[in-house]
Protein backbone atom coordinates (compact mmCIF):
# COMPACT_ATOMS: atom_id res chain seq x y z
CA UNK A 1 0.00 0.00 0.00
CA UNK A 2 0.66 3.47 -1.03
CA UNK A 3 0.96 6.38 1.86
CA UNK A 4 -0.50 9.62 0.43
CA UNK A 5 1.01 12.66 2.07
CA UNK A 6 -1.33 15.78 1.77
CA UNK A 7 -0.20 18.71 0.34
CA UNK A 8 2.52 18.05 -1.18
CA UNK A 9 2.38 18.20 -5.08
CA UNK A 10 4.31 15.70 -7.20
CA UNK A 11 5.48 17.88 -9.61
CA UNK A 12 5.96 21.44 -9.31
CA UNK A 13 4.18 24.16 -10.72
CA UNK A 14 4.41 25.67 -14.21
CA UNK A 15 5.23 29.08 -14.21
CA UNK A 16 2.13 31.16 -15.94
CA UNK A 17 2.81 32.68 -19.01
CA UNK A 18 3.28 36.60 -20.24
CA UNK A 19 3.33 37.55 -16.46
CA UNK A 20 5.84 37.94 -13.73
CA UNK A 21 6.07 39.37 -9.60
CA UNK A 22 7.42 42.61 -9.60
CA UNK A 23 10.73 41.95 -9.70
CA UNK A 24 10.36 39.91 -12.81
CA UNK A 25 10.45 36.25 -11.40
CA UNK A 26 8.17 34.11 -12.87
CA UNK A 27 5.19 33.10 -10.73
CA UNK A 28 2.17 30.35 -10.63
CA UNK A 29 -1.21 29.87 -9.52
CA UNK A 30 -0.33 28.89 -6.44
CA UNK A 31 1.66 31.80 -5.24
CA UNK A 32 0.23 35.17 -6.97
CA UNK A 33 -2.87 35.96 -8.85
CA UNK A 34 -6.63 35.19 -7.90
CA UNK A 35 -8.90 36.61 -5.16
CA UNK A 36 -6.08 37.21 -2.82
CA UNK A 37 -4.47 40.00 -5.02
CA UNK A 38 -7.78 41.61 -6.13
CA UNK A 39 -8.89 42.28 -2.72
CA UNK A 40 -5.68 44.63 -2.46
CA UNK A 41 -6.85 46.53 -5.23
CA UNK A 42 -10.69 45.98 -4.59
CA UNK A 43 -9.81 48.18 -1.75
CA UNK A 44 -8.36 50.80 -3.35
CA UNK A 45 -10.86 50.99 -5.77
CA UNK A 46 -13.27 51.37 -2.75
CA UNK A 47 -11.17 53.77 -1.32
CA UNK A 48 -10.69 56.05 -4.20
CA UNK A 49 -14.54 55.50 -4.96
CA UNK A 50 -15.18 56.72 -1.30
CA UNK A 51 -13.42 59.65 -1.69
CA UNK A 52 -14.48 61.24 -4.79
CA UNK A 53 -18.42 60.61 -4.13
CA UNK A 54 -17.13 62.08 -0.78
CA UNK A 55 -15.94 65.42 -2.20
CA UNK A 56 -18.34 65.63 -5.18
CA UNK A 57 -21.90 64.25 -3.66
CA UNK A 58 -22.52 67.44 -2.15
CA UNK A 59 -19.96 69.85 -4.13
CA UNK A 60 -22.41 71.49 -5.45
CA UNK A 61 -23.82 72.70 -2.07
CA UNK A 62 -20.46 74.24 -1.65
CA UNK A 63 -20.11 75.79 -4.69
CA UNK A 64 -23.49 77.18 -4.38
CA UNK A 65 -22.56 78.48 -0.54
CA UNK A 66 -18.82 79.16 0.51
CA UNK A 67 -17.84 79.86 -3.39
CA UNK A 68 -21.14 82.07 -4.27
CA UNK A 69 -21.86 80.28 -7.90
CA UNK A 70 -25.44 79.83 -9.13
CA UNK A 71 -27.02 76.98 -9.55
CA UNK A 72 -26.39 77.11 -13.13
CA UNK A 73 -22.95 77.93 -12.81
CA UNK A 74 -22.76 75.51 -10.12
CA UNK A 75 -24.33 72.64 -12.11
CA UNK A 76 -22.15 73.94 -15.26
CA UNK A 77 -18.95 73.68 -13.87
CA UNK A 78 -19.04 70.22 -12.14
CA UNK A 79 -20.62 68.87 -15.60
CA UNK A 80 -16.96 69.95 -17.20
CA UNK A 81 -15.24 68.92 -14.30
CA UNK A 82 -16.92 65.76 -14.23
CA UNK A 83 -17.19 65.09 -17.64
CA UNK A 84 -13.06 65.75 -17.78
CA UNK A 85 -12.66 63.33 -15.22
CA UNK A 86 -14.28 60.71 -17.27
CA UNK A 87 -12.69 61.62 -20.39
CA UNK A 88 -8.96 61.68 -18.72
CA UNK A 89 -9.12 57.85 -18.52
CA UNK A 90 -8.85 57.69 -22.50
CA UNK A 91 -5.66 59.65 -21.97
CA UNK A 92 -4.51 57.77 -18.56
CA UNK A 93 -5.06 54.04 -20.48
CA UNK A 94 -3.19 55.42 -23.27
CA UNK A 95 -0.15 55.90 -21.09
CA UNK A 96 -0.46 52.91 -19.13
CA UNK A 97 -1.01 50.48 -21.95
CA UNK A 98 2.30 52.20 -23.59
CA UNK A 99 4.48 53.06 -21.10
CA UNK A 100 3.67 52.82 -17.49
CA UNK A 101 1.77 49.69 -17.20
CA UNK A 102 -1.01 49.39 -15.17
CA UNK A 103 0.14 48.69 -11.51
CA UNK A 104 2.71 52.05 -12.01
CA UNK A 105 -0.43 53.79 -13.19
CA UNK A 106 -2.29 53.19 -9.63
CA UNK A 107 0.42 53.98 -8.31
CA UNK A 108 0.72 57.41 -10.00
CA UNK A 109 -3.26 57.99 -9.04
CA UNK A 110 -3.32 57.37 -6.02
CA UNK A 111 -0.71 59.81 -5.53
CA UNK A 112 -2.04 62.63 -7.61
CA UNK A 113 -5.35 61.84 -5.37
CA UNK A 114 -3.86 62.69 -2.13
CA UNK A 115 -2.32 65.98 -3.12
CA UNK A 116 -5.71 66.66 -4.83
CA UNK A 117 -7.44 66.00 -1.32
CA UNK A 118 -5.31 67.90 0.25
CA UNK A 119 -5.35 70.39 -1.45
CA UNK A 120 -9.37 70.57 -1.91
CA UNK A 121 -9.14 70.33 2.51
CA UNK A 122 -6.77 73.22 2.43
CA UNK A 123 -8.62 75.40 0.75
CA UNK A 124 -12.12 75.21 2.62
CA UNK A 125 -9.74 76.16 5.43
CA UNK A 126 -9.14 79.52 3.97
CA UNK A 127 -10.91 82.16 4.75
CA UNK A 128 -13.48 83.97 1.84
CA UNK A 129 -13.45 86.87 0.30
CA UNK A 130 -15.82 89.46 -0.94
CA UNK A 131 -14.61 88.44 -4.30
CA UNK A 132 -15.06 84.56 -3.81
CA UNK A 133 -19.18 85.18 -3.82
CA UNK A 134 -19.67 86.46 -7.82
CA UNK A 135 -20.10 84.33 -10.59
CA UNK A 136 -16.88 83.16 -11.63
CA UNK A 137 -17.55 83.42 -15.30
CA UNK A 138 -17.53 87.21 -14.84
CA UNK A 139 -14.74 88.56 -12.82
CA UNK A 140 -11.22 87.16 -12.26
CA UNK A 141 -10.87 84.25 -9.97
CA UNK A 142 -9.80 84.78 -6.42
CA UNK A 143 -6.89 82.83 -4.37
CA UNK A 144 -9.02 80.21 -3.01
CA UNK A 145 -11.42 79.74 -6.01
CA UNK A 146 -8.02 79.49 -8.37
CA UNK A 147 -7.00 77.01 -5.57
CA UNK A 148 -10.21 75.23 -5.03
CA UNK A 149 -10.04 74.20 -9.64
CA UNK A 150 -6.78 73.20 -8.96
CA UNK A 151 -7.64 70.80 -6.64
CA UNK A 152 -10.85 69.73 -8.29
CA UNK A 153 -8.31 68.90 -11.40
CA UNK A 154 -5.51 67.50 -10.15
CA UNK A 155 -8.56 64.90 -8.81
CA UNK A 156 -9.46 64.91 -12.78
CA UNK A 157 -5.70 63.78 -13.76
CA UNK A 158 -5.75 61.52 -10.51
CA UNK A 159 -8.71 59.45 -12.06
CA UNK A 160 -7.09 59.33 -15.60
CA UNK A 161 -4.79 57.60 -14.42
CA UNK A 162 -6.22 55.27 -11.87
CA UNK A 163 -10.08 54.40 -13.55
CA UNK A 164 -8.96 52.64 -16.45
CA UNK A 165 -6.46 50.69 -14.87
CA UNK A 166 -8.05 49.56 -11.28
CA UNK A 167 -10.21 47.08 -12.63
CA UNK A 168 -8.58 45.61 -15.70
CA UNK A 169 -5.48 45.10 -12.95
CA UNK A 170 -7.71 43.40 -10.46
CA UNK A 171 -9.28 41.23 -13.75
CA UNK A 172 -5.60 40.81 -14.95
CA UNK A 173 -4.66 38.78 -11.53
CA UNK A 174 -7.22 35.94 -13.31
CA UNK A 175 -6.18 33.59 -15.88
CA UNK A 176 -8.38 33.27 -18.32
CA UNK A 177 -6.96 30.35 -19.61
CA UNK A 178 -7.47 28.09 -15.98
CA UNK A 179 -11.19 27.32 -15.33
CA UNK A 180 -11.84 27.93 -11.71
CA UNK A 181 -9.92 31.58 -12.63
CA UNK A 182 -11.84 32.54 -15.60
CA UNK A 183 -15.28 31.64 -13.36
CA UNK A 184 -14.41 34.06 -10.68
CA UNK A 185 -13.22 36.91 -13.25
CA UNK A 186 -16.57 36.63 -14.64
CA UNK A 187 -17.88 37.19 -11.13
CA UNK A 188 -15.49 39.88 -10.60
CA UNK A 189 -17.02 42.33 -12.75
CA UNK A 190 -20.59 41.96 -10.33
CA UNK A 191 -18.66 42.00 -7.10
CA UNK A 192 -16.76 44.74 -8.01
CA UNK A 193 -20.06 46.98 -8.59
CA UNK A 194 -21.14 45.50 -5.21
CA UNK A 195 -17.89 47.03 -3.48
CA UNK A 196 -17.92 50.24 -5.17
CA UNK A 197 -21.42 50.24 -4.63
CA UNK A 198 -20.49 50.16 -0.85
CA UNK A 199 -18.10 52.80 -0.59
CA UNK A 200 -20.49 55.03 -2.49
CA UNK A 201 -23.43 54.23 0.01
CA UNK A 202 -21.07 54.67 2.97
CA UNK A 203 -19.42 58.03 1.37
CA UNK A 204 -22.64 59.52 0.80
CA UNK A 205 -24.33 59.01 4.15
CA UNK A 206 -21.40 59.72 6.55
CA UNK A 207 -18.79 62.75 4.60
CA UNK A 208 -22.02 64.60 3.65
CA UNK A 209 -23.43 64.59 7.28
CA UNK A 210 -20.33 65.67 8.32
CA UNK A 211 -20.03 68.60 5.91
CA UNK A 212 -23.18 69.92 6.96
CA UNK A 213 -22.75 69.61 10.41
CA UNK A 214 -18.71 69.37 11.07
CA UNK A 215 -17.54 72.17 8.12
CA UNK A 216 -16.28 71.45 5.39
CA UNK A 217 -12.85 70.89 5.87
CA UNK A 218 -13.40 67.85 7.99
CA UNK A 219 -15.66 66.96 5.57
CA UNK A 220 -13.13 67.09 2.84
CA UNK A 221 -10.43 65.89 4.97
CA UNK A 222 -12.26 62.47 5.79
CA UNK A 223 -11.65 61.54 2.01
CA UNK A 224 -7.90 62.61 2.01
CA UNK A 225 -7.02 60.40 5.12
CA UNK A 226 -8.62 57.33 3.68
CA UNK A 227 -6.84 57.32 0.23
CA UNK A 228 -3.72 57.56 2.17
CA UNK A 229 -4.53 54.43 4.22
CA UNK A 230 -6.02 52.78 1.14
CA UNK A 231 -2.82 53.50 -0.84
CA UNK A 232 -0.72 52.40 1.96
CA UNK A 233 -2.50 48.74 1.58
CA UNK A 234 -2.08 48.77 -2.32
CA UNK A 235 1.16 48.64 -1.75
CA UNK A 236 1.25 46.01 0.75
CA UNK A 237 -0.53 43.85 -1.74
CA UNK A 238 2.94 44.52 -4.18
CA UNK A 239 4.38 41.01 -3.70
CA UNK A 240 1.22 38.83 -4.67
CA UNK A 241 0.39 40.73 -7.75
CA UNK A 242 0.62 39.38 -11.59
CA UNK A 243 2.39 42.00 -13.63
CA UNK A 244 2.27 41.30 -17.44
CA UNK A 245 5.97 40.89 -19.23
CA UNK A 246 6.66 43.58 -21.94
CA UNK A 247 7.64 41.33 -25.19
CA UNK A 248 11.35 42.49 -26.11
CA UNK A 249 11.03 44.85 -29.50
CA UNK A 250 7.28 44.58 -29.39
CA UNK A 251 5.53 47.96 -30.83
CA UNK A 252 3.04 49.79 -28.63
CA UNK A 253 0.07 48.32 -28.72
CA UNK A 254 -1.70 51.74 -30.20
CA UNK A 255 1.16 51.61 -33.01
CA UNK A 256 0.54 49.10 -33.87
CA UNK A 257 -3.46 49.94 -33.80
CA UNK A 258 -3.39 53.25 -35.24
CA UNK A 259 -1.51 51.23 -38.48
CA UNK A 260 -3.56 48.45 -38.82
CA UNK A 261 -6.36 51.48 -38.44
CA UNK A 262 -4.96 53.41 -41.42
CA UNK A 263 -4.80 50.27 -43.43
CA UNK A 264 -8.70 49.19 -42.72
CA UNK A 265 -9.65 52.74 -43.76
CA UNK A 266 -7.24 52.62 -46.80
CA UNK A 267 -8.48 49.53 -47.83
CA UNK A 268 -12.24 50.36 -47.64
CA UNK A 269 -11.58 53.62 -49.43
CA UNK A 270 -9.62 51.80 -52.63
CA UNK A 271 -11.79 48.29 -52.62
CA UNK A 272 -8.44 46.50 -52.75
CA UNK A 273 -7.71 42.77 -51.29
CA UNK A 274 -5.43 43.34 -48.08
CA UNK A 275 -2.74 41.19 -48.46
CA UNK A 276 -0.50 41.54 -45.31
CA UNK A 277 1.72 39.17 -43.27
CA UNK A 278 -0.02 37.16 -40.08
CA UNK A 279 0.73 40.23 -38.13
CA UNK A 280 -1.09 42.58 -39.92
CA UNK A 281 -3.77 40.68 -41.02
CA UNK A 282 -4.00 40.03 -36.87
CA UNK A 283 -4.12 43.49 -35.92
CA UNK A 284 -6.43 44.21 -39.03
CA UNK A 285 -8.84 42.27 -37.83
CA UNK A 286 -8.24 44.25 -33.91
CA UNK A 287 -8.50 47.43 -35.58
CA UNK A 288 -12.02 46.74 -37.17
CA UNK A 289 -13.01 45.19 -33.72
CA UNK A 290 -12.43 48.66 -32.61
CA UNK A 291 -14.01 50.34 -35.09
CA UNK A 292 -17.41 48.46 -34.17
CA UNK A 293 -17.48 49.26 -30.75
CA UNK A 294 -17.48 52.92 -31.79
CA UNK A 295 -21.07 53.49 -32.73
CA UNK A 296 -22.42 51.47 -29.66
CA UNK A 297 -20.20 53.30 -27.26
CA UNK A 298 -21.55 56.33 -29.59
CA UNK A 299 -25.34 55.20 -29.02
CA UNK A 300 -24.78 54.80 -25.51
CA UNK A 301 -24.00 58.28 -24.29
CA UNK A 302 -27.40 59.70 -23.26
CA UNK A 303 -27.07 57.22 -20.48
CA UNK A 304 -24.42 59.51 -19.41
CA UNK A 305 -26.52 63.06 -19.53
CA UNK A 306 -28.81 60.70 -17.35
CA UNK A 307 -25.96 60.32 -14.89
CA UNK A 308 -24.98 63.46 -14.43
CA UNK A 309 -27.94 64.78 -13.40
CA UNK A 310 -27.73 62.82 -9.59
CA UNK A 311 -24.91 65.18 -7.89
CA UNK A 312 -26.16 68.30 -9.25
CA UNK A 313 -29.74 69.08 -9.87
CA UNK A 314 -31.18 66.03 -8.65
CA UNK A 315 -29.09 66.97 -5.29
CA UNK A 316 -30.59 71.00 -5.94
CA UNK A 317 -34.20 69.57 -5.68
CA UNK A 318 -33.88 67.46 -2.60
CA UNK A 319 -32.62 70.76 -0.57
CA UNK A 320 -36.58 72.10 -1.14
CA UNK A 321 -38.06 69.54 0.65
CA UNK A 322 -39.28 68.36 3.77
CA UNK A 323 -36.05 66.22 4.70
CA UNK A 324 -37.30 65.33 8.32
CA UNK A 325 -37.51 61.56 9.56
CA UNK A 326 -38.20 60.26 12.83
CA UNK A 327 -40.53 63.54 13.46
CA UNK A 328 -38.92 66.45 13.65
CA UNK A 329 -35.63 64.90 15.97
CA UNK A 330 -33.65 64.70 12.78
CA UNK A 331 -32.88 66.29 9.05
CA UNK A 332 -31.48 64.40 6.21
CA UNK A 333 -28.74 66.07 4.62
CA UNK A 334 -29.45 66.40 0.28
CA UNK A 335 -27.14 64.65 -0.59
CA UNK A 336 -27.84 61.62 1.43
CA UNK A 337 -30.52 60.52 -0.27
CA UNK A 338 -28.19 60.04 -2.70
CA UNK A 339 -27.31 56.99 -0.91
CA UNK A 340 -30.83 55.17 -2.13
CA UNK A 341 -29.05 54.53 -5.74
CA UNK A 342 -26.11 52.48 -4.11
CA UNK A 343 -28.19 50.77 -1.49
CA UNK A 344 -30.16 49.89 -4.12
CA UNK A 345 -27.19 48.27 -6.30
CA UNK A 346 -25.99 46.43 -2.79
CA UNK A 347 -29.52 44.89 -2.85
CA UNK A 348 -30.27 44.45 -6.51
CA UNK A 349 -26.41 43.24 -6.99
CA UNK A 350 -27.05 39.65 -5.33
CA UNK A 351 -30.71 39.22 -6.71
CA UNK A 352 -29.34 39.29 -10.41
CA UNK A 353 -26.06 37.25 -9.59
CA UNK A 354 -27.51 34.64 -7.71
CA UNK A 355 -31.28 34.58 -9.10
CA UNK A 356 -32.18 36.72 -11.94
CA UNK A 357 -29.33 35.22 -14.29
CA UNK A 358 -29.96 31.26 -13.41
CA UNK A 359 -33.48 31.80 -14.23
CA UNK A 360 -32.51 33.97 -17.08
CA UNK A 361 -29.74 31.19 -18.32
CA UNK A 362 -32.82 28.76 -18.30
CA UNK A 363 -35.09 30.67 -20.67
CA UNK A 364 -32.46 31.86 -23.03
CA UNK A 365 -29.85 29.21 -22.34
CA UNK A 366 -27.36 31.78 -22.47
CA UNK A 367 -24.59 31.54 -19.58
CA UNK A 368 -24.78 34.72 -18.39
CA UNK A 369 -28.22 35.43 -18.90
CA UNK A 370 -28.37 38.08 -21.53
CA UNK A 371 -26.04 38.91 -23.28
CA UNK A 372 -23.87 41.74 -22.19
CA UNK A 373 -25.26 44.07 -25.05
CA UNK A 374 -28.54 42.73 -23.87
CA UNK A 375 -27.95 44.08 -20.46
CA UNK A 376 -26.94 47.66 -21.44
CA UNK A 377 -30.42 48.07 -23.32
CA UNK A 378 -31.56 46.62 -20.29
CA UNK A 379 -29.86 49.41 -17.94
CA UNK A 380 -30.89 52.11 -20.46
CA UNK A 381 -34.44 51.28 -20.79
CA UNK A 382 -34.63 51.73 -16.73
CA UNK A 383 -32.92 55.11 -17.10
CA UNK A 384 -35.21 56.24 -19.48
CA UNK A 385 -38.10 55.09 -17.20
CA UNK A 386 -36.22 56.84 -14.47
CA UNK A 387 -36.05 60.53 -15.90
CA UNK A 388 -39.71 59.96 -16.59
CA UNK A 389 -40.58 59.40 -12.68
CA UNK A 390 -38.13 62.29 -12.23
CA UNK A 391 -40.13 64.96 -14.52
CA UNK A 392 -43.47 63.40 -13.01
CA UNK A 393 -41.88 63.84 -9.50
CA UNK A 394 -40.64 67.62 -10.31
CA UNK A 395 -44.11 68.60 -11.59
CA UNK A 396 -45.90 67.94 -8.47
CA UNK A 397 -43.58 69.62 -6.26
CA UNK A 398 -43.83 72.74 -8.18
CA UNK A 399 -47.54 72.30 -7.79
CA UNK A 400 -47.09 71.97 -4.05
CA UNK A 401 -45.10 75.06 -3.93
CA UNK A 402 -47.99 76.91 -6.20
CA UNK A 403 -50.83 75.70 -3.87
CA UNK A 404 -49.26 76.68 -0.39
CA UNK A 405 -47.75 80.10 -1.65
CA UNK A 406 -44.09 79.61 -2.00
CA UNK A 407 -43.19 80.08 -5.57
CA UNK A 408 -41.25 84.04 -4.41
CA UNK A 409 -40.14 81.99 -1.57
CA UNK A 410 -36.43 80.51 -2.75
CA UNK A 411 -35.83 79.26 0.99
CA UNK A 412 -39.14 77.90 1.63
CA UNK A 413 -38.99 74.09 2.09
CA UNK A 414 -41.82 72.82 0.30
CA UNK A 415 -44.16 70.76 2.46
CA UNK A 416 -43.83 67.51 0.19
CA UNK A 417 -41.59 64.71 1.89
CA UNK A 418 -38.07 63.73 0.66
CA UNK A 419 -39.93 60.07 -0.15
CA UNK A 420 -40.85 61.30 -2.98
CA UNK A 421 -37.42 61.36 -4.70
CA UNK A 422 -36.30 57.98 -3.80
CA UNK A 423 -37.91 56.11 -6.59
CA UNK A 424 -35.95 58.09 -8.88
CA UNK A 425 -32.77 57.41 -7.32
CA UNK A 426 -33.77 53.68 -6.67
CA UNK A 427 -34.18 52.85 -10.56
CA UNK A 428 -30.83 54.78 -11.33
CA UNK A 429 -29.51 52.24 -8.85
CA UNK A 430 -30.86 49.72 -10.98
CA UNK A 431 -29.99 50.80 -14.06
CA UNK A 432 -26.53 50.74 -13.18
CA UNK A 433 -26.41 47.28 -12.17
CA UNK A 434 -27.36 46.48 -16.01
CA UNK A 435 -25.78 49.15 -17.73
CA UNK A 436 -22.73 50.20 -15.93
CA UNK A 437 -21.10 46.37 -15.55
CA UNK A 438 -23.20 45.59 -18.70
CA UNK A 439 -20.37 48.91 -20.24
CA UNK A 440 -17.03 47.79 -18.08
CA UNK A 441 -17.62 44.25 -19.13
CA UNK A 442 -18.11 44.56 -22.51
CA UNK A 443 -15.21 47.11 -23.48
CA UNK A 444 -13.40 44.87 -21.46
CA UNK A 445 -14.20 42.00 -23.44
CA UNK A 446 -14.27 42.88 -26.82
CA UNK A 447 -11.07 45.01 -27.01
CA UNK A 448 -7.49 43.45 -27.98
CA UNK A 449 -5.94 42.47 -24.74
CA UNK A 450 -3.36 44.41 -24.84
CA UNK A 451 -5.79 48.00 -24.92
CA UNK A 452 -8.15 46.67 -22.38
CA UNK A 453 -7.57 49.66 -20.48
CA UNK A 454 -8.60 51.56 -22.96
CA UNK A 455 -12.04 49.61 -23.20
CA UNK A 456 -12.14 50.43 -20.00
CA UNK A 457 -11.65 53.94 -20.72
CA UNK A 458 -14.24 53.86 -23.67
CA UNK A 459 -16.86 53.21 -20.69
CA UNK A 460 -15.45 56.31 -18.53
CA UNK A 461 -15.95 58.30 -22.12
CA UNK A 462 -19.60 57.67 -21.93
CA UNK A 463 -19.74 59.50 -18.70
CA UNK A 464 -17.62 62.00 -19.76
CA UNK A 465 -18.95 62.74 -23.07
CA UNK A 466 -22.50 62.68 -21.09
CA UNK A 467 -21.66 65.71 -18.22
CA UNK A 468 -19.93 67.66 -20.96
CA UNK A 469 -23.39 67.07 -23.33
CA UNK A 470 -25.53 68.04 -19.92
CA UNK A 471 -23.09 70.76 -19.22
CA UNK A 472 -23.80 72.54 -22.68
CA UNK A 473 -27.64 71.85 -22.84
CA UNK A 474 -27.60 73.36 -19.20
CA UNK A 475 -25.94 76.96 -20.48
CA UNK A 476 -27.66 76.48 -23.46
CA UNK A 477 -31.33 76.08 -21.86
CA UNK A 478 -30.53 78.66 -19.30
CA UNK A 479 -29.34 81.26 -21.97
CA UNK A 480 -32.24 80.86 -23.94
CA UNK A 481 -34.95 80.30 -21.18
CA UNK A 482 -34.02 83.48 -19.66
CA UNK A 483 -33.55 85.79 -22.80
CA UNK A 484 -36.57 86.97 -22.80
CA UNK A 485 -36.68 88.18 -18.98
CA UNK A 486 -38.44 85.29 -17.81
CA UNK A 487 -37.45 82.60 -15.33
CA UNK A 488 -34.76 80.12 -16.22
CA UNK A 489 -35.23 76.28 -15.88
CA UNK A 490 -32.56 76.54 -13.51
CA UNK A 491 -33.38 79.69 -11.67
CA UNK A 492 -32.09 80.03 -8.23
CA UNK A 493 -35.15 79.88 -6.98
CA UNK A 494 -36.45 76.41 -7.58
CA UNK A 495 -39.85 77.48 -6.94
CA UNK A 496 -40.13 79.49 -10.21
CA UNK A 497 -37.53 76.93 -12.63
CA UNK A 498 -38.82 74.50 -14.65
CA UNK A 499 -36.36 71.41 -13.82
CA UNK A 500 -39.34 69.06 -15.26
CA UNK A 501 -39.08 70.69 -18.46
CA UNK A 502 -35.32 69.45 -18.38
CA UNK A 503 -36.23 66.10 -17.19
CA UNK A 504 -38.98 65.72 -20.39
CA UNK A 505 -36.09 66.81 -22.75
CA UNK A 506 -33.50 64.42 -21.31
CA UNK A 507 -36.39 61.28 -21.11
CA UNK A 508 -36.97 62.31 -25.00
CA UNK A 509 -33.47 62.51 -26.01
CA UNK A 510 -33.19 58.91 -24.08
CA UNK A 511 -36.07 57.43 -25.99
CA UNK A 512 -34.17 58.11 -29.17
CA UNK A 513 -30.68 56.96 -28.35
CA UNK A 514 -32.32 53.96 -26.86
CA UNK A 515 -33.68 53.45 -30.41
CA UNK A 516 -30.46 53.58 -32.07
CA UNK A 517 -28.72 51.43 -29.64
CA UNK A 518 -31.46 48.49 -30.25
CA UNK A 519 -30.51 48.99 -33.68
CA UNK A 520 -26.83 48.46 -33.82
CA UNK A 521 -27.13 45.71 -30.85
CA UNK A 522 -28.93 43.70 -33.32
CA UNK A 523 -26.14 43.95 -35.84
CA UNK A 524 -23.25 43.86 -33.34
CA UNK A 525 -21.17 40.22 -33.77
CA UNK A 526 -18.92 39.42 -30.58
CA UNK A 527 -15.76 38.60 -31.13
CA UNK A 528 -14.25 35.01 -30.25
CA UNK A 529 -13.12 35.96 -26.71
CA UNK A 530 -16.60 35.58 -25.44
CA UNK A 531 -19.90 33.35 -26.55
CA UNK A 532 -22.12 36.08 -24.57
Amino acid sequence: MYTVVPFLPTEEEEPLPGVSDFRGRPVCHANSGGWRSAFFVVAVEVASTFASYGVSANLIMYMTGPLGHSNAAAAAAMNVWSGTGSLMPLLGAFVADSWLGRYRSIILGCTLYVLGYGMITLTSMLPSLPGDNVDFSSRPLSLKVALFYTSLYTLAFAHGANSPCGLAFAADQFDPDHPKECTARGSLFNWWYFSIAIGIAVAIATVSYTQENFGWAIGFGVPCAIMICAFTVFLLGTPTYRLGVPIPGAKSPFVRLARSLAIVLATKRHHQELQEVDEDAKTSEEAQGVLRLLPIWAACLAYGVVFAQIMTLFNKQSRTLDRRVFGAGMELPPAALQTFGPVAILVFVPIYDRVLVPALRSATGNPSGLTLLQRVGTGMAVSLAAMCVAALVEARRLETAREHGLVDDASATVPMSWAWMVPQYVMIGVADVFAVVGMQEFFYDQMPDELRSLGLALFSGVMGIGSFISGALIYLIDGVSSSDGGDSWFADNLNRAHLDYFYWLLAGLSAAELALYLYLARSYVYNHKTLR
